[in-house]
């Protein structure tokens, strides 16, 4: 055996025998005497969409009853570009309401997950969306994962273009195992396994998750730079001549160890998509075998992408990618990024169609305690068949593809549940928010994240208004572990969980998702970080400069 075979991290081996991702999964999900599935099949079952959780808060309540934990499964869709039809919404929140805790959870990366689904009902889950044409393979594992975009038709009048290639790019990336369809839809086997062979992924699949995104400039609100894969779609006199590349996104990492720390995609040339499609694809394609082959599987901790990218320096990745295509990158194409957010309210796009972003806050569809009724609202729109959902790399849901006729009636039902004034009233510092999911139900979660942010803006908002600042615009963002979900490190104020409670204080990133921000305190609990800004807000008030963002006066003045 190899040295490299020997030293092979357990989840690597896993994957080998797996017979293309089955494992034992059917075994597991017969097994009526646990809520739980056996330890390898919980590795396997994130390439089919899902992971296996618990209720943290209810951990010693159980223990102490002699009970397992509460386990339960995360089922996440595949949706590339965010998009859904209005019949699919609907089984999705009959699906969420019969099966799930019933919410209605919007992604960072632009697609839906359930949570709460107890084992029996995973089956149930999967085949209900099967039935709307929707899946969840591989929006989870060591494969290309739900692949990205530009989410409002506003952005330009090649917008529907720009989300056609993310639809193909996730197509083409697929794994060719039919494990999803045998495991949970009983389809029955009339192929031979040689049919399933991979020359993508192999039996190995990738070193670790694969993040693909796409955006069209001036909005980079799919932050590009966050993604392993980044194309930036290059226009002229509204002509898409191609795409930037941009490798080696990547913004987990773990505390304590140098080793490993976030990284912003570099650029490394220019692909031309005038003549045809074929070079795109293809080094779109090669890029992931680079990874396949060079990634490290020994420390899942250093397998992402940029490690990868750092090992073999930009220049030799370059290098392998070309001989693996069989033709030279350009040089890349002048662009230019302006921001990041979502465009709230109405707005009206090239081909007269209107739409309207829904603030929702941390991605949570739910009927609200403050009587907005979200979810109802989403229910009924769905209901007229008079509008699409596209959702946001920002946790919202924009309402789109309505035409003039049919655009007061929509209005109509967002009023009648406070969904307009509930977007409306919402500060610019809410709106420009997000956290991951973290507790009670991730596993990797240190402290609290969408729980606890709501409650945090709210403070922040009256920090801020105490300095007269309440108009400013400032990107903040939550994880509840360094794991990156949350895309806190790539935000003005940004806040990483440490411990129960407490967090570290980052500052200083950009308006444009061009630059990470840095660690300002370590390990504060809330007092310390709301005195913290009230002394940052208070500098920022007396010293920035003419139309300065606060971003860049932190990293002007706090950081550097």
């Amino acid at each position: 055996m190899s040295t490299e075979k020997k030293n092979l991290s357990p989840i690597e081996k896993i994957k080998e025998v797996s017979q293309g991702l089955r494992g034992t999964l059917k075994e597991s999900l017969k097994d009526e005497i646990t809520g739980a599935i056996r330890e390898d099949d919980t590795a396997l079952v994130k390439f089919h969409g899902m992971y296996m959780q618990d209720d943290r808060d209810r951990r010693e309540e159980r223990a102490a009853k002699k009970l397992e934990r509460l386990y339960s499964f995360m089922i996440r869709l595949r949706l590339p570009g965010g998009f859904l039809t209005p019949e699919q919404y609907i089984a999705t929140h009959n699906i969420a309401g019969e099966n799930s805790t019933g919410v209605i959870k919007i992604t960072t990366r632009q697609t839906l997950q359930l949570h709460g689904i107890v084992k029996s009902k995973t089956k149930p889950t999967i085949k209900a969306f099967n039935q709307v044409g929707l899946d969840s393979i591989a929006a989870c594992g060591d494969v290309n994962r739900n692949v990205v975009a530009s989410a409002n038709p506003l952005e330009s009048p090649l917008h529907d273009r720009i989300y056609q290639y993310a639809d193909r790019i996730s197509e083409y990336l697929l794994p060719k195992t039919r494990s999803y369809y045998d495991v949970w839809l009983d389809e029955e086997k009339i192929y031979d396994r040689v049919d399933e062979e991979d020359p993508l992924y192999q039996d190995r699949y990738l070193p670790r998750k694969f993040k693909i995104g796409l955006v069209i400039p001036p909005n980079n609100d799919s932050d590009v730079f966050a993604q392993d894969l980044g194309l930036i779609a290059i226009i002229e006199n509204d002509e898409l001549k191609g795409f930037n590349l941009a490798v080696g996104g990547g913004l987990s990492f773990t505390h304590g160890n140098p080793e490993t720390y976030p990284r912003l995609a570099t650029e490394i040339g220019f692909v031309s998509t005038e003549e045809s499609d074929d070079k795109l694809f293809k080094a779109v394609y090669e890029v992931l075998t680079v990874q396949r082959d060079f990634g490290n599987r020994a420390d899942r901790k250093l397998a992402r992408l940029k490690y990868t990218v750092d090992n073999m320096t930009l220049e030799g990745f370059r290098a392998e990618l070309e001989k693996r295509t069989g033709f030279p990158l350009e040089t890349s194409r002048p662009y230019e990024l302006k921001t990041r957010v979502d465009h709230y309210g109405w707005a009206q796009s090239y081909n007269g169609l209107w739409h309207y972003t829904v603030f929702v806050e941390n991605g949570r569809v739910t009927d609200l305690e403050n009587g907005v009724a979200l979810k109802t609202a989403m229910l009924e729109v769905a209901q007229t068949g008079k509008a699409n959902y596209r959702f946001t790399c920002n946790q919202n849901v924009i309402l789109s593809d309505i035409t003039e006729e049919n655009k007061a009636e929509i209005e109509q039902i967002l009023a009648k549940h406070n969904v307009l004034p509930h977007t409306a009233a919402a500060s610019l510092v809410r709106k420009n928010s997000m956290a991951c999911v973290a507790l009670p139900t991730c596993p990797l979660a240190l402290a609290e994240a969408q729980r606890y942010l709501p409650e945090l803006i709210t403070k922040i908002d009256g920090v801020l208004a105490n300095h007269g600042l309440q108009d400013e615009e400032i990107i903040i963002r939550m994880t509840g572990c360094p794991n990156g979900c949350g895309r806190s490190v790539l935000s003005e104020i940004g806040f990483v969980g440490t411990a129960p409670g407490h967090y570290n204080l980052n500052l200083g990133g950009d308006e444009q998702g061009q630059r990470l921000n840095k660690l300002y305190k370590e390990n504060l609990d809330e007092a310390a970080i709301l005195q913290e800004l009230d002394t940052a807000f208070g500098l920022f008030k007396q010293n920035r400069l003419a139309g300065e963002r606060f971003g860049d006066f932190a990293y002007r003045t706090l950081v550097n």
